[in-house]
């Protein structure tokens, strides 16, 4: 490969790459915007304005110059790089208005490489799909590049991308040629969609299918790396591609795929799914290599993509929110998908592919294969699981705890003992899918809040585990790698957010079950684990914030734990320590060990200027010794937590 031309590749592949996270970041963030401006407080002018300017963003490739060139390419790709620094920031703000910047520049970048027919696109956004990937896996979905730790990296980065555009701007461009006009971007917005949001995130296809997130981690990082080779290799399209009757086996295939994954659980569900990612990735290759159509300016189609791509998330969003935004859409994840796969096979019916003219060779085979090779066995050494951390034998606990500035009971003893006396440290906690009160994503602080507890179970509510609107992380995911603990998750809404347990040592029971909704879709856990020998009986649970479903929740509730005892029983149960609720759990047999303990119990929510209590754990066979609030400020819940004994 010619050094002109693995330069211009290290340029596309990275501005690729930041537009892709740029994506991922601003519906993050509009996600807490919204948030802020209709579900929890009065809508203002800031709602219009913060929508229109992402519009604007978004249909940024219409906007290239006619007479533009690679003055104009550099520009966009400095301008790219600058704004990938800002990304790193943790600040909502900061994140607002640097992912703007990005999406525009990068749009734009995108917009001229179309124009010009520069063969960098394809090889491009393989070479950035598969560094999108590795980046998340490397942080157990949590991708590293968007951590504060990576700010001198990303530095670095952004510098020499610099260095390289000023450089290549000086340079004429092999292959340079007028661009083809052809109108691919609808199928092009529903192809960064379907990935974006769901085929190229191990951990949403593991969620939708029910499947292990390690395994499908790998097979997808390696269907990414052959497509990679064999782009970069110049050996994807061929002429049996051309026939029509492709595009519509194609299009059925897709369709059938997203409905089978979406209504069935094990592995055909998996399967249905991993055999999407490929149609997908197949679809960028056809549809970048699509024929001329005369009349249409090719940016004007990249920006109606871009378009579809951001209405297609918002529908998205609206099937998580329903409750709050559009009612009908309950249920309806399916079909924005659907819609997003028609997108697709209309773009394939509409446009047969052709090998590109000016496509370009980068690499032998050979030393692309060993490097995706690497790749993979990189990939598998991050992804192995690790054994869960057991009960430890003895703890230490700390003198006193302060919440509120108040010091709460503690135990008499500075230590537990396995085997003489038996105790069970037990939390729970809204985590908020991740976010703090100012929506900065704080996933490893509330990591860290656990860890500091010293917890054994966890009841965690609000868990989402790939949801572009919180960066696509799987928290449950996340949480029990870097906690070395064991996870129960049940999904309660679209296959994508729901409530989890964490522990230490082995299960040896697992349930759930769904409880009845008429808003948001609640649900409750069980786990039984054996301390000392004997069973101990953990249930998790998220209560609705209606009044008319709380009482039915919980009697359902209470009926699925039955006479099971010793039992705890944590969660977010919207109530307080008077209401209905609490007095139905008092009436099954559970003791609030903050009452039992004496004292005035903390406030939980809002974690800043907390004044409610609605977060507990009850128990019921066991001997509150200890309770406390720590005075974390990771999520805009507080977390509660209480030492109890066996009886």
């Amino acid at each position: 490969m010619g050094g002109q031309k693995l330069l211009r590749l290290i340029e596309a592949s990275s501005v690729i790459l930041f537009f892709i996270q740029s994506l991922r970041v601003i519906f993050s963030v509009m996600f807490g915007i919204i948030y802020d401006q209709v579900f929890a407080g009065s809508p203002n002018a800031w709602l219009a304005i913060s929508n229109l300017l992402l519009l604007a963003a978004f249909i940024a490739p219409a906007l290239v110059r006619r007479n533009a060139g690679r003055y104009d390419l550099a520009f966009w790709a400095g301008l790219a790089s600058v704004g990938r620094v800002l990304l790193t920031l943790n600040d909502a703000a900061v994140r607002f208005w640097s992912a703007l910047v990005l999406i525009a520049a990068g749009g734009l970048y995108l917009g001229l490489l179309y124009k010009k027919g520069w063969p960098f696109i394809l090889p491009g956004l393989s070479i950035a799909l598969v560094c999108d990937q590795f980046l998340r896996l490397a942080g157990n979905t949590y991708d590293i590049s968007l951590r504060p730790g990576w700010l001198p990296v990303q530095i670095l980065w952004a510098i020499g991308l610099f260095l390289i555009s000023i450089w290549l701007s000086r340079q004429p461009l092999e292959g340079e040629r007028t661009a083809p006009r052809f109108s691919t971007g609808v199928g092009i917005g529903g192809l960064l969609f379907l990935e974006i949001s769901l085929l190229g995130l191990p951990n949403g296809v593991a969620r939708w299918s029910g499947g292990r997130y390690e395994p499908i981690a790998v097979v997808i990082l390696a269907m990414t790396l052959v497509w990679a080779n064999l782009t970069l290799s110049n050996r994807m399209i061929n002429r049996w591609m051309d026939a029509p009757l492709v595009g519509w086996l194609l299009m059925m295939l897709l369709a059938g795929c997203l409905l089978v994954a979406y209504f069935t659980v094990g592995w055909q569900a998996a399967l249905a799914l991993l055999v999407a990612q490929g149609i997908v990735l197949l679809g960028f290759t056809y549809l970048f290599s699509a024929r001329n159509h005369p009349g249409i300016s090719c940016t004007a189609w990249l920006a109606s993509g871009m378009v579809l791509f951001l209405l297609l998330n918002y529908f998205n969003a609206f099937a998580f929110t329903y409750p709050y935004s559009l009612p009908m859409m309950r249920g309806l994840g399916w079909l924005v998908y659907l819609i997003a796969g028609l997108a697709v096979g209309i773009s394939l019916l509409l446009h047969p592919a052709e090998r590109n003219n000016s496509s370009i060779s980068f690499g032998k085979p050979i030393w692309l294969a060993l490097g995706g090779l690497l790749m993979g066995l990189a990939a598998l050494v991050l992804v192995w699981p690790r054994p869960a951390n057991q009960l430890p034998e003895t703890v230490r606990l700390p003198r006193w705890h302060h919440a509120n500035g108040m010091a709460h009971r503690r135990h008499a003893g500075p230590e537990r003992q396995r085997g003489k006396a038996v105790w069970l440290r037990v939390a729970t906690y809204n985590i908020h899918y991740g976010y703090d009160t100012y929506w900065h994503f704080t996933l490893e602080q509330i990591a860290q809040t656990i860890a500091t507890s010293g917890a054994d179970i966890i009841a965690l509510q609000e868990v989402d585990t790939g949801r572009l609107t919180s960066y696509g992380v799987d928290d449950a995911v996340y949480l029990s790698k870097r906690l070395r603990m064991n996870v129960h998750y049940l999904p309660t809404v679209e296959h994508l957010t729901g409530i989890a347990i964490l522990y230490r040592s082995q299960a040896q029971e697992k349930e759930s079950r769904l409880l009845t909704s008429l808003q948001e879709q609640t649900g409750i856990l069980h786990v039984a684990l054996q301390p000392g020998g004997q069973t101990v009986h953990a249930f998790g649970v998220w209560m609705g914030l209606s009044d008319e479903d709380t009482l039915t929740q919980i009697n359902e509730a209470l009926e699925f734990i039955g006479g099971r005892s010793p039992a705890v029983f944590g969660g977010d149960f919207n109530a307080g320590p008077d209401s209905p609720v609490a007095q139905a759990v008092r009436a099954a047999g559970f003791v609030d060990p903050f009452a039992v303990l004496g004292g005035e119990p903390p406030l939980t929510d809002p974690a800043i200027n907390p004044t409610a209590r609605i977060d507990f754990v009850w128990a019921r066979g066991l001997q509150p010794i200890q309770a406390w609030v720590p005075d974390s400020l990771a999520s805009d819940h507080r977390m509660v937590v209480v030492d109890l004994k066996i009886k």
